[in-house]
């Protein structure tokens, strides 16, 4: 089988990620094997690759938003059937025994182990994955369109749950690329007015497209406050800029992984009973529940494709703001 490693962390313009050939692999118990044939290019990869994110072993195989069918099952793997289409997120497995797990927030258990990191990503022809940890996909999307919602889709959903967005309240998103295109939608299902803070023309055209009911730069002021936003970019600096605009009792989620340093500000920002929280990884019941939404909505993910032998373009791409929506691999040349 074909994939895309790379051995060690570097800039993703000296492209890091090299084409290897590798035998496939067998599942063992309680493990599925896909056939990929799709899977989306997230931050999170470009982090890895770049190494802000340490991966605990190399070579590896990024990419965490992956759409394939199930090939074979091994023992004990339950739930699912050969030829089944799923997808694979980020949460790759947890130890469900711990605090965390047995209270239904698996996303903080300390054992937690997480796809395209600690196990071999999507950005290959063939992937193992836990089948406990698998989600059935709307056959309303297709590979390419579902890819996004992985990732992308299920964490600014449970951005969107943690900044505790009610109906018909104005949100704020910081920055505009591949999870706030869908949040933005979902805010929109919701009747909220939402504001987007980005520099690109490009993503403010597409932010008015999908609804947007203002669009500025972070240091601008939209017309009201907020009450509630969402920062999508790794900018701590956009930190004191986003409070600066929330209401009193209004409530700030930081959807990143890895995020340069908050800025020292002044407390009156936070004042006013003003919350602000970060959102780490996500849970199967968030998975479960957006893709349900993403099919009730429905959601309309806006995809730019690349061959798999061209990973490194699609990060440079990303890391320069040139995807419109989510950049998404695709498995035998289809572009």
């Amino acid at each position: 089988m074909r994939a895309m490693q790379f051995a060690r962390p570097a800039p993703i313009e000296e492209n890091p990620l090299k084409e290897t050939r590798l035998p496939a692999p067998a599942p063992g118990p309680g493990q599925a094997l896909l056939e990929v044939r799709a899977c989306g290019v997230c931050r999170t990869d470009l982090h890895i690759v770049e190494g802000d994110v340490s991966a605990p072993r190399l070579p590896l195989t990024p990419g965490h938003q992956v759409v394939g069918v199930v090939k074979a099952l091994g023992a004990g793997a339950a739930g699912l059937q050969p030829g089944q289409r799923v997808g694979v997120p980020w949460l790759y497995a947890a130890c469900g025994q711990c605090e965390h797990c047995r209270a239904g927030r698996e996303n903080l258990c300390e054992q937690a182990r997480f796809t395209g990191l600690d196990a071999d990503g999507g950005f290959a022809e063939i992937l193992l994955a836990e089948a406990d940890f698998v989600l059935p996909l709307p056959d309303s999307f297709s590979d390419e369109q579902a890819a996004p919602l992985l990732c992308a889709g299920v964490i600014g959903y449970r951005a969107l749950r943690l900044a505790e967005v009610q109906p018909g309240e104005r949100v704020g998103l910081y920055g505009f690329g591949a999870s706030a295109h869908l949040a933005l939608q979902v805010a929109h299902h919701w009747g909220c007015e939402a504001a987007v803070f980005t520099r690109a023309a490009a993503h403010r055209r597409h932010a008015e497209e999908l609804g947007a009911v203002w669009v500025g730069a972070a240091e601008d002021a939209p017309p009201w406050p907020l009450d509630r936003s969402v920062i999508f970019a790794p900018a701590g600096g956009l930190v004191p800029q986003a409070l600066a605009r929330l209401r009193p009792g209004g409530t700030l989620a930081v959807n990143a992984i890895h995020m340069s340093d908050i800025p020292a500000m002044p407390y009156r920002l936070l004042y006013g009973e003003r919350t602000l929280r970060s959102v780490t990884n996500l849970t199967r019941r968030d998975g479960r529940e957006f893709l349900a939404l993403a099919a009730e909505i429905p959601l309309q993910p806006r995809v730019t494709l690349y061959p798999l032998e061209e990973a490194n373009r699609a990060l440079q791409d990303l890391k320069y703001s040139r995807v419109i929506g989510e950049a998404v691999l695709v498995m035998g040349g289809k572009t």
